[in-house]
């Protein structure tokens, strides 16, 4: 397109110094000294004593794939915090640090648990580590990401000096020298093609022989003090350099110790993208595959060069078994795999081994990881000759998200207005995520509660005449909640439908009415509402949701009405002035003629009556108050009105009954209003703008619907 560079500069603005400066500050970026040096250290080579100062100095080298699993989830922290009466551990690493939060998992802190809880038992050797862990939920409810987040950050923590895994090779001739410098140089002459590797990455700490192990590890670990971390040694040797150190030792009429000299230790990197110790297995049309693809194969370009099938040179570990040994395997809906790939499976997870062709049984050191959903696991279990592969199964519940705000959590990692490029109007996550946890939950069974009551109550909130106790025994009461209702997916496809909508408002913004339209019309359309009964349910859930979605709304532009904070609190202090005189039976100073008078009884029914409070019912509510800022002031705290829920609903709503014939906003809506209308419903805007976020658009929206039902 341009003949040369400068042209190109010339034609993008851009002079032929500029351009060469910052294509010379982006090469700098790559020549800084610390890149280089953790090159070197990232791919380390060193001979068997050198790699022995390494397990000297971090036994944590030695572990094994549970142990390094556990050991990486714990090492981003986690924190305790109670909900609804129970106590939770949140770890860290499930909000994925490495991907800057990317695929975070929220609101499943109980099933985590129970996840980090398998990997402990596994990594302290309690019989989970014969186990293949199964994480069975319905689909769209985390499954794959979970398995996701463990691979992505074993391949990061495999870069770290605790998560480090080392493995070795054999080579021609000896390179360990009793001059340190002089072993590196030989080390450093090798060419790949002098050194044969062990094929599944295995410990170098496995050649040595097992009569000899416990005195070995004896030495290593006795000047160590009691509780720190051991040495060990996992697992046995691969065929290939099982065959290696055969034909060494022959060499050398069995001295181990010459053998050694030979064997070259690098550290290895885990990574899925080049298949070193994390793999993924996906099923497959059963006629174009078996069980070598989890084992491996003979090479029969090799074949002829060694002359023998059972010459494991002429073998390809390459199977996913083989290639994910040292980390972690995930077997992507697993239970539809065909029989004879479960048959692999079963010694593998059982005896830790597996059985390449030709080959004797071969240790494997392996995280196994599948999911599914609960339909394949229905037709699983009914089947009967599948009965020992279900016996070596941990199943772990992922189901959907039952809390408010953590489903927000999730569309708001995609769906914010920076992001899209369109003004996301406030409450559109909100009333999505409504939509999506009541679709989730059974009708509850407590009389008087309202399904929405029991959504708040799992997201912590307060609800009156409920208590945490509540909160355990309604969750108790249907264990199988979050395993049907409305998938993540189906929301975040109806707000990308609202985002692409051919229509001057949605080029402008997405509002929850415009959300609460595209979910109607694809409701027929969702393939997990297959009755009509079902799809009955979930149209009245909509339209309770709506209902919730107008209230919040109409307190708003209430609020906005109502005035600031500071008129507010100034009704509030007044109705705990006459709340408390008339409690103590004194009388109150009107301010305004310094006369002490009775209690405003009327004046304070007026605010109860806003929210409800009978006549019958006002003296409890007022001794509630009362008992709330003596607490309060016992701890040295001031009361402030606002704080309590209920009386700051009543203290908004008499406000706005008191000034809402300021700002005639039914007008809006019935005729064209003048000057001064027309300031007060901007200064109502610019309001909603600054506490809520709405943009002029959305607000004027909220505004006018708010308008529409006071002109009723």
């Amino acid at each position: 397109m341009f003949k040369d560079q400068q042209s190109f500069a010339q034609n993008t603005d851009i002079s032929r110094t500029e351009f060469g400066g910052k294509a010379s500050d982006i090469r700098s970026l790559f020549q800084r000294s610390e890149l280089q040096k953790q090159y070197r250290d990232l791919h380390w080579l060193g001979t068997f004593d050198d790699y022995l100062q390494i397990v000297k100095a971090n036994p944590s080298v030695t572990a094994n794939a549970y142990q390094r699993i556990h050991s990486m989830i714990l090492s981003y922290g986690s924190e305790k915090y109670s909900l609804g009466g129970r106590d939770y551990t949140r770890f860290k690493f499930f909000e994925d640090p490495v991907g800057k939060g990317q695929d975070a998992i929220y609101g499943l802190d109980d099933k985590l648990m129970e996840l980090v809880q398998f990997f402990e038992s596994a990594a302290k050797g309690y019989g989970s580590q014969k186990r293949l862990l199964l994480m069975l939920g319905p689909v769209g409810s985390s499954k794959s990401t979970v398995a996701r987040l463990l691979k992505r950050g074993l391949e990061q923590y495999s870069r770290t000096a605790e998560g480090a895994v080392y493995t070795f090779g054999f080579s021609a001739d000896p390179v360990r020298s009793p001059n340190a410098d002089e072993s590196r140089t030989n080390i450093e002459k090798l060419s790949k093609d002098q050194i044969a590797w062990s094929p599944m990455n295995v410990e170098p700490l496995t050649v040595i022989p097992d009569h000899l192990r416990e005195e070995i590890l004896q030495m290593l670990n006795s000047p160590r003090s009691e509780g720190a971390s051991r040495i060990q040694i996992n697992g046995g040797l691969d065929p290939a350099s099982r065959y290696h150190l055969e034909h060494l030792l022959e060499q050398y009429c069995g001295n181990y110790d010459k053998v050694l000299d030979h064997i070259i230790v690098k550290r290895v990197l885990l990574s899925e993208a080049d298949r070193t110790g994390i793999t993924t297995f996906q099923p497959k049309d059963p006629k174009s595959q078996d069980s070598t693809e989890l084992t491996g194969d003979i090479n029969y370009r090799k074949l002829a060069k060694y002359g023998a099938d059972s010459d494991p040179r002429a073998f390809d570990f390459d199977g996913e078994l083989c290639r994910a040994n040292r980390g972690i395997a995930e077997f992507i809906e697993v239970l539809k795999l065909e029989r004879e790939f479960l048959y692999e499976l079963l010694t593998a997870t059982q005896e830790r081994v597996i059985k390449p062709k030709k080959f004797a049984q071969t240790e494997i050191d392996l995280a196994l990881v599948g999911h599914t959903n609960e339909e394949e696991h229905k037709k699983f279990k009914a089947d009967k000759l599948q009965e020992a592969f279900m016996d070596r199964l941990r199943t772990i519940d992922i189901p959907y998200v039952l809390t408010l705000k953590n489903e927000m959590k999730i569309y708001e990692k995609d769906f914010t207005s920076e992001k899209v490029g369109q003004h996301i109007a406030p409450h559109t996550i909100e009333v999505a995520s409504m939509f999506a946890v009541c679709s989730r939950l059974s009708e509850p069974k407590k009389s008087g509660m309202t399904l929405l009551q029991k959504m708040r109550l799992y997201s912590g909130e307060a609800v009156p005449r409920y208590t945490e106790q509540t909160v355990r025994e309604i969750k108790d009461e249907d264990r199988r909640e979050g395993h049907s209702g409305i998938s993540p997916r189906f929301i975040q496809d109806s707000l990308n439908i609202c985002l692409v909508r051919d229509t001057d408002q949605a080029r402008r913004f997405v509002s929850p009415f415009m959300l609460l339209n595209v979910l109607r019309e694809r409701l027929p359309e969702n393939p997990h509402a297959s009755s009509e009964e079902e799809k009955k349910r979930l149209a009245s859930i909509l339209d309770k949701v709506e209902q919730e979605y107008k209230e919040i709304i109409k307190k708003e532009v209430q609020l906005a009405i109502a005035g600031d904070e500071k008129a507010l609190e100034t009704m509030g202090q007044k109705y705990v002035e006459n709340i408390s005189a008339y409690q103590g039976k004194q009388k109150v100073e009107n301010r305004l003629t310094k006369t002490m008078e009775e209690p405003d009884e009327k004046f304070m029914r007026a605010v109860e009556e806003k929210i409800g409070i009978t006549s019958a019912q006002k003296d409890d509510f007022r001794r509630e108050i009362l008992q709330t800022i003596g607490g309060m002031a016992a701890s040295g705290m001031k009361f402030n009105p606002l704080v309590n829920e209920r009386l700051r609903e009543a203290l908004e709503k008499k406000l706005f009954e008191d000034t809402k014939d300021t700002i005639q906003i039914k007008q809006f809506v019935s005729v064209v209003p003048d000057d001064e209308q027309q300031q007060k419903f901007d200064t109502l805007k610019e309001r909603l703008k600054q506490r809520h976020g709405y943009s002029d658009d959305s607000a004027t929206e909220v505004l006018k619907f708010v308008a529409s039902i006071l002109a009723r």
